[in-house]
């Protein structure tokens, strides 16, 4: 089985029991230059926040560091942002979805700084 149908099929079996959990989910992705971090409605038909390193204030938050997007501190300040916009919406709580990415890393410090900011998992 190649990598990413691994991948694939992990996140498979999270979604179902996220799914049941009736809760908007953060969803996380990441590339090998960026990270990606949105909440989506329970019943998949929005995307409620959105936040990635690709965004202009995103990058100028992150300066003229090397691997602007593909590093421990851009994941980090992404989550913190998420967290902060969810909460201006209204959400306090959350099912995380790592994408079938392995927890640790860069989706591990988006999910620190997510529940630092004040989400709930």
């Amino acid at each position: 089985m190649k990598k990413k149908q691994a991948r694939l099929r992990r996140s498979k079996s999270t979604r179902a029991r996220i799914e049941q959990s009736e809760l908007p989910r953060l969803s996380v992705h990441r590339t090998n230059l960026h990270i990606y971090a949105s909440v989506i409605s329970p019943d998949k038909s929005r995307i409620l926040v959105s936040v990635s390193t690709l965004e202009s204030n995103m990058r100028e938050r992150l300066g003229e560091k090397s691997g602007r997007g593909g590093n421990i501190e851009a994941a980090s300040l992404v989550g913190e942002t998420v967290a902060k916009k969810a909460q201006e919406k209204g959400i306090k709580k959350v099912a995380f979805d790592r994408s079938g990415f392995m927890f640790h890393g860069r989706v591990k410090a988006l999910a620190d700084a997510a529940r630092q900011s004040g989400l709930e998992f």
